[in-house]
């Protein structure tokens, strides 16, 4: 947990909670979900603020698997839904540091 003062969600009012979330991303009929992500997140509305190394490393993430979804989609391929672990499941931040 990083080691700074607990931010407080503008819109309800209350201290967000440092918890794994699911990182969802759209584009072109491609959906991206890249779950057990760390963030701070609102209990009222669930809404993420993730931390800047790991908005980077989700950026690398989801451009690498949009170019592998729209491969897929060209071919016209059967499976429409991939679930992908490399390695053992670990915090961003924890492997950024």
């Amino acid at each position: 947990m990083p080691t700074r003062p607990v931010p407080i969600c503008t819109k309800h009012k209350v201290p967000k909670e440092w918890r794994p979330t699911t990182f969802e991303y759209a584009e072109a009929a491609v959906t991206i979900r890249v779950p057990n992500i760390y963030a701070w997140v609102c209990p009222e509305s669930g809404e993420a603020s993730f931390l800047p190394k790991t908005v980077d490393e989700l950026v690398y993430t989801v451009r690498d698997l949009l170019k592998a979804a729209k491969r897929t989609q060209e071919r016209q391929s059967m499976p429409t839904e991939y679930n992908i672990l490399v390695g053992r499941p670990v915090p961003l931040e924890a492997a950024a540091l």
